[in-house]
């Protein structure tokens, strides 16, 4: 592999890391050479998919922590710092959607849970993280957002309103921490066959709809996002910061 294209020794801390698209970029990023720290609520699902890890010669250390409360992010960063040395990489992919209807009908709770959780998580996590990025001389924040937060979904209002404030906040991070030799890049996947989006793609006649609208005339599978990331993560993207990369198979091409 091209050192450019070099993740080998680097450090990285994948949150929602328990299945779909977060266990798809550690495997990925593992399997490149990285040191993964794996992080989501459960430790037994963590511990689950770092066993497979482990199995395949991957570097893998699993820490349960909520994305939605501040200082359990704190820990996990200090704990990885303690096991590794430094955060290289974070990938902020977990994320929430607990109202399914009309926006303006959710309870305040739902509305709270969500920006706790898809938004405030990342700033978090940030928070934590960039003393880290800074004191080792740089680093790369990848944000998982969606197709959403630039076209809001139906009735899908309050998670496409955090994503599209992830976009906001890695557009405001890129220009903030670029002189630090931080590179701060989004990815906004469009409907990708997780257990999280098993609703939709369970669905048939919402399958039939997205099928129509998708030029590749399918949707995404996890491992389709993780290579994404692991060109963002490694030095190959070095200018390339502030950017939202739409993988959607061309869903969004005449929306946009």
């Amino acid at each position: 592999m091209s050192s450019a294209f070099e993740v080998r020794g680097k450090v990285a801390i994948v949150t929602g890391a328990s299945r779909g698209i977060g266990q798809s970029i550690a495997e990925t990023l593992a399997s490149a050479g990285a040191k993964v720290v794996l992080a989501s609520r459960k430790q037994e699902e963590l511990d689950k998919v770092a066993a497979e890890i482990k199995a395949n010669g991957g570097n893998v250390l699993a820490i349960a922590a909520h994305t939605g409360k501040k200082e359990t992010l704190q820990q996990l960063v200090e704990k990885t710092v303690e096991a590794y040395g430094t955060v290289d990489i974070l990938v902020n992919n977990a994320a929430t959607n607990p109202h399914f209807g009309p926006a303006l009908e959710a309870e305040d709770s739902l509305w709270q849970k969500t920006i706790e959780v898809n938004l405030m998580g990342n700033v978090w996590l940030c928070q934590a993280v960039v003393p880290v990025m800074r004191e080792h001389g740089g680093g790369k924040i990848i944000n998982i957002a969606s197709v959403n937060g630039l076209n809001p979904g139906h009735f899908q209002g309050i998670y496409s309103m955090t994503k599209a404030g992830v976009i906001s906040l890695t557009k405001t991070l890129a220009m903030e921490l670029g002189s630090d030799n931080i590179q701060v890049n989004a990815i906004a996947p469009g409907l990708v066959q997780t257990k999280f989006a098993q609703v939709l793609w369970e669905n048939d006649a919402m399958m039939e709809m997205v099928k129509a609208r998708t030029p590749v005339g399918r949707i995404g599978q996890p491992e389709e996002i993780a290579g994404l990331v692991l060109w963002l993560a490694s030095p190959a993207s070095s200018f390339t910061t502030g950017a939202v990369f739409v993988v959607d198979g061309g869903m969004t091409v005449g929306a946009m």
